[in-house]
């Protein structure tokens, strides 16, 4: 077969409440597409869970559903590629590919009596600050992976023994589809590993003092790959038996290379189920004094890695989940946008969304969500209006840090994410910040940052150039709200904010029953 015939990139995007499959050509348009909710496990207040097992049954399903929507024969694709939700923790057996548990997810809080014990040291949550980029926080891998350890029977022990292998999604994933327990590869890419609390982020290679610090085994943790470049062979799939699994990078950074942010300076903002802001700081890591993440964007080959700064924000798509779903308030996310427009205020309410504590700029792991403001005149319109407020003034608090740090303020915005599709939301954003926020004609930019991966790697497209030729404009907000109203919202959300903090105590624990568990 002639390499030239082999025109398409499929990209897996396994998100915290979905996973989609995707069929790009090589102008970066969608041939064919096929998506599945899995399910959300929720045991104990705070613990967040995916049952591993049935996300990798999902996947493989949709790839053979995916390729035979595309009406692309299976000899044009030329390659795959993976993008995932980043710090969610799978452990494995070897032998057998079973989990050993649920998956922990990002958003899982049950690990914070172990954040608790390192925050004593004197350098307190920075005490990895200087080797990862990150503080020790719930949010990311290494504590619930030695959570995992300790908690599960005999799992440290098959740990030491080499019986066990760690890896998030795109690690789990890349494993059953080459192989499992048949030789699968045993690895992940530099964005992912750089999520994980474990990896130096200047050497990119795992961390002896991290690994120590939480007491992880050097056998169980996959190899650190570039994001762009082979890895191995499809042999799980028949229909796609041979082709390359050749681009890794975790959902924020797929999103940035989807958005074509490859100079430094450029930002993207998605709005999925959290609130991501990435910022590209070229060939060096930036030490944020703002709160924000030090992060690697990318890495092509062997050339040198390309950092970010990263406002991360817990709570975004999934507030509005938690409105359909744990309050009914809407039958179908299709109601958000007639809702919110149909009245022309919150009516004095505000939503204050921290169901996992505060993620970036404050990090605060004892705030809890609260709805402030209500009177009798507040109804289900004025609330869902609330919640798309509340993913707007998030957004301005990680902008407003990425300035900070870096001593520029943003020409404009680029979004992406579901949510993003949201007009109103869009707009109230540029409004907020003052300056235009742009959608792209392309809304499902994190996996088409895979299957850019994935083509770059295998001749789809010659270089970075090329996937710059692809973006599009789709829709311009341009700022409408006056400085005054703008300062008069962002001081109201100040004061919202501060009713969430200091929340959890040893008394909540207790009326929750967090203290047994």
């Amino acid at each position: 077969m002639n390499a030239a015939a082999r025109d398409h990139v499929m990209a897996i995007d396994q998100g915290t409440t979905s996973t989609r499959v995707i069929v790009f050509d090589s102008h970066g348009q969608i041939a064919g597409a096929a998506q599945r909710e899995h399910r959300q496990i929720f045991p104990h207040p705070g613990w967040v869970g995916h049952d591993a097992a049935e996300i990798w049954r999902v996947t493989r399903a949709l790839l053979v559903e995916a390729l035979a929507l595309s009406h692309v024969p299976a000899h044009r694709i030329a390659s795959i590629g993976i993008t995932n939700q980043r710090e969610t923790t799978v452990v494995w057996d070897a032998a057998t590919g079973r989990p050993i548990s649920d998956a922990i997810v990002w958003q899982d809080t049950r690990t914070q009596t172990i954040v608790d014990e390192f925050a004593s040291h004197p350098e307190g949550l920075d005490r990895l600050r200087g080797i990862t980029g990150l503080p020790l926080n719930t949010y990311f891998s290494a504590t619930k992976l030695r959570w995992i350890l300790d908690s599960v029977p005999g799992a440290r022990e098959r740990a030491e023994r080499g019986e066990l292998r760690f890896g998030t999604m795109d690690s789990w994933l890349v494993w059953n589809l080459t192989g499992g327990v048949k030789g699968g590869r045993h690895v992940t890419d530099v964005t992912n590993a750089s999520r994980t609390l474990l990896m130096d982020i200047a050497r990119l290679e795992w961390s002896d003092e991290a690994c120590a610090l939480f007491g992880v085994d050097p056998s169980l943790l996959p190899e650190i790959v570039p994001s762009v470049g082979v890895i191995a062979e499809v042999t799980a799939v028949p229909e796609l038996a041979g082709v390359p699994v050749a681009g890794i990078l975790g959902d924020q950074q797929a999103a940035t290379f989807g958005q074509c942010a490859f100079a430094e300076g450029d930002a993207k903002n998605t709005y999925g189920t959290g609130g991501f802001l990435m910022v590209n700081t070229g060939e060096r890591p930036v030490a944020s004094t703002s709160g924000l993440l030090t992060t690697v964007a990318y890495r092509i080959g062997e050339a040198a890695p390309v950092y970010a700064l990263e406002g991360s924000v817990a709570v975004a798509g999934s507030l509005q989940h938690w409105l359909r779903d744990n309050l009914g308030l809407f039958r179908d996310s299709s109601e958000i946008e007639g809702l919110a427009t149909s009245v022309p205020d919150t009516g004095g309410a505000m939503i204050v969304p921290a169901f996992s504590g505060l993620y970036a700029p404050r990090w605060k792991a004892d705030a809890r969500g609260v709805i402030v403001g209500l009177t009798r005149f507040v109804t289900k319109a004025h609330l869902v209006r609330a919640a798309s407020e509340a993913i707007a003034f998030q957004s301005v608090e990680v902008i407003d840090a990425a300035r900070t740090d870096t001593g520029h303020s943003l020409a404009e915005l680029r979004v992406d994410g579901g949510a993003s599709a949201s007009d109103f939301l869009m707009q109230f954003q540029a409004d907020l910040l003052g300056i235009d926020v742009v959608r792209p004609q392309m809304l499902e930019t994190t996996a088409l940052g895979a299957a850019y991966a994935a083509g770059l790697a295998t001749g789809v497209w010659p270089d970075l150039a090329a996937l710059a030729a692809n973006w599009r404009e789709g829709r311009r907000f341009t700022p409408a709200m006056g400085a005054e109203e703008r300062a008069r919202r962002l001081r109201l959300w100040e004061k919202a904010v501060t009713r969430s903090l200091d929340w959890m105590d040893d008394d909540v624990r207790d009326s929750i029953g967090l203290q047994a568990q």
